[in-house]
């Protein structure tokens, strides 16, 4: 059982995904309506299913902190990253740069997860790496995953 669980819904990811979805529907709606070729009838339909399944596996951003360890997963949980609270030495709210942006990135000594917002919890592992988690309850998960860290073994 999770001693924390928030999840958090991405609007930027949402709207941006879906913004580029109604653009693609619609240029192929246009080229319906013209002696367009069959390949750009194939090229909207695979843009709009790479838009729809980017929106799917993205459109929001889960943590829980349980007893042994802290899971983070986007949409359904296909992309997903747990680790250990052995192996975190210490967790702190972070604010992200702009640059940062959304999604899956790495951003020089570790990885980052976000789905919208610069509000971030940054967890220190051992070796030196870091891991931030994009979210918009930084105070409650640093405070969760340091009340969880003592009782990691």
């Amino acid at each position: 059982m999770a001693a924390y669980r928030h999840r958090q819904f991405g609007t930027l990811v949402v709207v941006a995904l879906g913004l580029g979805l109604a653009l693609t529907l619609s240029v192929g709606a246009l080229l319906l309506g013209t002696t367009a070729s069959l390949p750009a009838s194939l090229v909207v339909v695979t843009v709009s299913l790479v838009l729809l399944g980017a929106l799917w596996l993205f459109h929001s951003l889960e943590v829980a902190v349980g007893e042994r360890e802290v899971r983070v997963a986007f949409g359904p949980g296909l992309v997903r990253r747990r680790i250990p609270l052995a192996r975190i030495q210490s967790a702190r709210a972070v604010r992200n740069p702009w640059y940062y942006g959304w999604g899956v990135r790495w951003i020089g000594r570790g990885w980052m997860f976000n789905v919208s917002g610069l509000d971030a919890v940054e967890l220190a592992l051992e070796g030196g790496r870091r891991f931030r988690i994009g979210t918009d309850d930084p105070q409650g998960l640093a405070a969760a995953v340091e009340a969880a860290r003592p009782r990691a073994s």
